[in-house]
């Protein structure tokens, strides 16, 4: 087994290829199914129309070849004549290619939907190629064309055999017949035998849009080394990424340490974490984490904090509880209202100690009451 060199297109493509392959107008087409479909609108609306039609077209032949040499001659009467051909077949004749064309229309945006694109329209020399279009003439997509148009062939030719073989007795009646119920018939099995055969290349389309299908993804499949480059050109080089990730933590903690100076207490484990919360005894809400982290963020928290005079409370079990239950511009938990309330009740008579004197207060960090589910080790 040969070694995988990553060279051989064994990937599904990407979406990004899908999209990049739609916008320069490569979608599944199957012109066969185009092709059914228009032939059989078309049989179908001159089955409903093509009496009309025809009456229409007498009628202005009519009309047409008992013109005077007067009103050849004459102008205003041509004109006349002409707005009168046009009104009596406009719609009927209309009708029917008005059918045909959103027929033309439908099919191909049926099997790989609407899609309009400049690029397609593009000239494109290696197309202009001859050694690459006998390549493609003479290549798979060459071999796959021919079977097709042999099986078409092939396929049209036996069933219009068994139609007409089977309609030979009433094609042998015709000429016994009067001239207009003639032709009438004919006109009739005609189209009939144009439906019969449009509808039997249904088999070939039924074949031919589930292979363009495939055909169009076995086109776009990638290697594993275009799927790597387009992983970089999408999502950027993994180096790249994590500098930016690291310059926008430290923009984040650049702004969590000017908020450190508004804090009303900074709670420590001592050493591995720091929290700093808090409270707008103004308003409604519970204490807020306005900073928080491990290790040197801890620190710097904390040396943040002593410069500006922040209070400084070690209280272990509290502290990993809030690190790891709220984040930064969070509200704490309900769970630890009444704990951190004993903290900032504590930080607030500290404070009025320091301004005004008294009893100086005290608290028991270690008893703060704390949820089951909420401590942490």
């Amino acid at each position: 087994m040969a070694e995988d060199t990553g060279q051989d297109k064994t990937e599904q493509p990407s979406a990004k290829r899908l999209t990049d392959a739609r916008d320069k107008g490569q979608v599944p087409r199957s012109k066969e199914f185009a092709t059914v479909l228009v032939l059989i609108a078309s049989a179908v609306a001159m089955l409903f129309l093509g009496e009309r039609i025809i009456h229409s077209v007498a009628q202005v032949m009519e009309t047409s070849f008992s013109l005077t040499k007067k009103q050849l001659f004459d102008p205003s009467a041509l004109i006349h004549h002409f707005l009168y051909s046009l009104e009596t077949i406009a719609f009927d004749l209309g009708s029917f290619l008005a059918i045909t064309v959103i027929a033309a229309i439908v099919a191909p945006a049926s099997t790989g939907g609407w899609n309009f694109s400049t690029k397609a329209l593009a000239v494109k020399p290696e197309k202009l190629d001859p050694i690459k279009g006998l390549k493609r003439v003479f290549g798979p997509q060459g071999l796959i064309e021919l079977v097709k148009a042999l099986a078409k062939f092939f396929l049209i030719g036996i069933i219009a055999t068994l139609i007409i073989w089977n309609l030979r007795d009433q094609l042998l009646t015709l000429g016994m017949q009067e001239v207009e119920v003639a032709m009438a018939d004919l006109g009739y099995l005609v189209l009939w035998v144009f439906l019969s055969i449009s509808a039997s290349l249904i088999l070939i389309a039924l074949v031919d849009v589930p292979f363009q299908h495939w055909n169009h993804i076995r086109q776009l499949k990638m290697t594993k080394q275009e799927l790597k480059d387009e992983s970089k050109e999408t999502d950027g080089n993994p180096e790249q990424k994590g500098r930016i990730r690291r310059m926008q933590i430290e923009l984040s903690q650049q702004r969590m340490m000017q908020d450190v100076p508004e804090a009303d207490v900074i709670i420590t484990n001592p050493t591995h974490y720091a929290v700093a919360l808090r409270y707008d005894q103004s308003g409604n809400g519970a204490p807020i984490v306005v900073a928080k982290g491990a290790d040197l963020i801890a620190q710097q928290i904390r040396m943040v904090g002593d410069a500006n005079e922040v209070p400084i409370l070690e209280a272990p079990p509290l502290t990993r509880a809030i690190y790891y239950s709220a984040e930064i511009g969070e509200e704490i938990p309900a769970g630890l209202y009444i704990a951190v309330a004993q903290v900032l009740a504590f930080v607030f008579q500290l404070r009025r100690y320091n301004n005004r004197g008294g009893n100086k207060p005290h608290i028991n960090t270690e008893d703060l009451p704390i949820p089951d589910e909420l401590k942490r080790d």
